[in-house]
């Protein structure tokens, strides 16, 4: 029996979603965006040599198809990716009216976000005061810090004193459907902080605001803070079945690496390996090696997100892609006959673009174990549907199989 390997590469957009004019960055509108064309472009006229050097080097991703992904797009012949493919490769267009992690996560899992999510105002503050007051009661503080949108990173250079000094959570939200609260691991505590997410993610719920993170740090004012890797999202459930349910319900298991517990408010989930993207990839190496026949892993590499496209480190970005492209025949090698692995995307995080949010694009999706094969214009939920049909789970949720 084949297995199946549904690897995120979080925020690698490849520009071109036809509705980019109605998602905004600091008031600009994301058309035009796009992470990997840009990162590819500077890469060649040398504005992301820090680090790192030359034109951007993803050999692997580009034999499966990955630059011809990026033309199909967003009409880009980008600068060293332009590979004939070898793989099975198409452009996948999001139908979820968000540009988030939940939205783009359970779309390719066989769900489209059927509603509108929540947002919190930009402005001060921009938590309503009830929430406010939940956050305290659950807290045990007399309030809070931040109330604002913010990037994760700044916030803590400006409040992290002020939190050690007063005990007080910083909460922050963003363009996403999100509450993130931070707290000092060991002056607030870090089971104290997933308490407090625990506590207050159900009223969040409820008015569908998608994800509380919690956000632990360590460091002092000398030294500087630094989240660690111990962050925990508590996510509002699809409202169906999703590919993994299908998974588990047909008694197969589905081997999750990374966030991907937490964005599916583990349910359907058998279990889930953490840590930083070096980690996760060994975890995915060893799974490929070891899972089980019939089996889905489903896999989401966060730091080409988190560190450097929210930040805008468009050098760090391009060294991280090459990091990842250069594991790759570790991984492949192990990988059996039969087998399918998929290589995607859930949304696309410009570090070349104004702001600090997310940017809509289309994605990549290339896939390995199905002969080479120009799929063309596909949706998200094309994936989840293409998965289960080589499990042998039959036709599933919203999409089509594209084999």
């Amino acid at each position: 029996m084949a297995r199946a390997f549904l690897i995120v590469m979080d925020s690698v957009g490849i520009g071109g979603a036809p509705d980019a004019d109605r998602f905004f960055n600091d008031g600009v509108p994301d058309t035009g965006a796009n992470t990997l064309g840009h990162i590819a472009e500077a890469c060649a006229e040398g504005r992301a040599d820090i680090g790192r050097s030359g034109p951007l080097a993803l050999p692997n991703l580009d034999r499966l198809g990955l630059g011809a992904a990026l033309k199909l797009a967003s009409g880009m012949d980008a600068p060293g990716l332009r590979s004939d493919p070898t793989g099975c490769w198409g452009a996948a267009t999001e139908i979820s009216q968000g540009k988030d992690t939940p939205s783009g996560h359970w779309e390719l899992a066989g769900v489209p976000v059927p509603f509108d999510w929540t947002y919190f105002p930009d402005e001060i503050p921009a938590l309503p005061d009830d929430v406010v007051t939940a956050i305290c009661a659950a807290a045990q503080t007399e309030g809070i810090l931040g109330n604002k949108h913010a990037s994760g990173t700044v916030i803590l250079d400006e409040l992290g004193a002020e939190h050690l000094k007063t005990g007080f959570p910083i909460c922050y939200t963003s363009a996403d459907s999100v509450l993130q609260i931070a707290a000092h691991e060991t002056h607030f505590g870090l089971q104290r902080l997933y308490d407090l997410c625990t506590a207050i993610a159900p009223m969040l719920h409820e008015r569908r605001v998608g994800r509380v993170i919690a956000r632990p740090f360590l460091g002092d004012a000398e030294t500087g803070f630094a989240r660690t890797v111990n962050r925990r999202d508590f996510a509002l459930a699809a409202p169906k079945p999703t590919l993994l349910d299908w998974v588990t319900e047909a008694g197969r298991p589905m081997h999750a690496v990374g966030k991907i517990g937490d964005i599916f408010a583990h349910r359907g989930v058998t279990d889930n390996a953490k840590g930083s993207d070096a980690d996760l990839m060994e975890a995915l190496i060893g799974l490929a090696e070891s899972a089980e026949d019939g089996s889905l892993t489903f896999a989401n590499f966060v730091e080409f997100d988190s560190k450097y496209g929210h930040r805008r480190n468009l050098p760090g970005y391009a060294a991280h892609l090459e990091w990842f492209d250069a594991q790759l025949p570790r991984l492949m090698s192990r990988v059996g006959a039969g087998d399918l692995v998929i290589f995607t995307a859930d949304h696309g995080n410009d570090p070349s673009w104004t702001g600090t949010d997310h940017t809509r694009e289309r994605v990549p999706v290339l896939c390995h174990g199905i002969g080479p094969a120009a799929l063309g214009q596909i949706g998200f939920a094309d994936v989840a549907a293409s998965v289960a049909k080589h499990l042998g789970l039959g036709p599933r949720g919203a999409g089509r199989s594209f084999l």
